[in-house]
């Protein structure tokens, strides 16, 4: 009967570890990579304000886009504006239904959404040198400095577990060093 004993303990112990770190614990914004067998996680965790944005240079008018978003209660995303200086591809001239389009002085459009929830969208991080940013909380992080160029990303907010947290790559944390051939150090 003793035989038995360290086993089972053994056994147990294993099995609250499992469930400790698969339990969600951390609600984050997340950015995981598509078309993989391994995706990577990178991800940022939610402190008290839900709204972000995402800055991006345009890459035929060389010029900022702001799009602004709010994490609703269910994690889904309401995408609030977005701003721009030049109309054409990927930036409209006019609104459509349910939308807003004022232009200030400056020649600053802005694309107002009055319902536009969706639950994650996907960013392509393009192997150019055009800006990509994530701001939240008044600090704007670089993209290109943490995902990899050439490759998809689905961005979403979700809880993430311990295990999740220990192995992806906070955003909050050190960026990946660039070798000459444009990968990351340590990656595939």
């Amino acid at each position: 009967m003793k035989r038995w004993r360290i086993p089972l303990a053994a056994m147990i112990a294993g099995i609250l570890i499992v469930m400790v770190l698969a339990m969600p614990v951390k609600r984050a914004f997340t950015f995981t990579e598509t078309r993989t067998d391994n995706p990577e996680l990178v991800y940022l965790p939610i402190k008290d304000d839900s709204e972000f944005q995402i800055r991006y240079v345009h890459s035929i008018f060389l010029t900022n886009v702001y799009e602004t978003y709010r994490v609703q209660s269910d994690n889904s995303l309401k995408f609030l504006t977005m701003r721009y200086e030049d109309v054409g591809i990927g930036l409209p001239a006019y609104a459509e239904e349910e939308e807003t389009l004022s232009v200030t002085k400056d020649g600053i459009y802005t694309l107002t959404y009055k319902d536009k929830v969706i639950d994650s969208f996907v960013l392509y991080i393009g192997d150019v040198d055009a800006q990509l940013a994530f701001r939240y909380k008044g600090i704007e992080k670089d993209l290109k400095a943490y995902l990899e160029r050439g490759h998809s990303y689905e961005f979403c907010v979700k809880k993430l577990t311990l295990y999740e947290l220990m192995k992806g790559v906070n955003l909050n944390g050190k960026a990946k060093k660039r070798t000459e051939s444009g990968t990351h150090n340590g990656s595939k």
